[in-house]
């Protein structure tokens, strides 16, 4: 049995508002995106998903005691390097970085990941560079 294959069609360009958003609810529909499930052409292991613009990323919604409590673990490889950052500290220095990490623990683990975090694009604010690709609006469930 030979395994068909479709030809990749255009990538459509989605922009999200994430003011007033649930991190986690906003991600999953963005990695579905990004990993084209939302398509009839959908196939696991062809890159066929869209480019995703999330802007207002500074402005997601948290649960007040989340911000002290959430903590972002990362570790060099030696001994005593590990270190800890509050979601409080990652929203005062990269809130577009918090957005990026929950997207990728949600894709799968291959090289097909990585291809699709390169058509994430996450801005503060509402000014973006990709006004000539004319994105349409994704309309979410707050």
């Amino acid at each position: 049995m030979k395994t068909t294959t479709l030809k990749p069609a255009d990538p459509q360009w989605i922009i999200i508002d994430a003011e007033g958003q649930n991190l986690g609810r906003m991600s999953t529909q963005i990695a579905s995106a990004l990993r084209g499930k939302n398509k009839p052409t959908f196939s696991p292991h062809q890159l066929c998903g869209d480019h995703v613009i999330v802007i207002n990323a500074e402005k997601l919604f948290f649960h007040p005691t989340k911000h002290r409590r959430k903590v972002y673990v990362t570790h060099s490889g030696y001994l005593g390097h590990l270190k800890t950052k509050s979601l409080q500290e990652m929203m005062d220095k990269k809130p577009t970085q918090i957005i990026e990490k929950a997207v990728k623990g949600m894709l799968p683990k291959n090289r097909l990941s990585r291809q699709m975090l390169k058509r994430l694009h996450v801005y503060t604010g509402t000014e973006h560079k990709h006004e000539a690709q004319q994105p349409k609006a994704l309309t979410s469930a707050k």
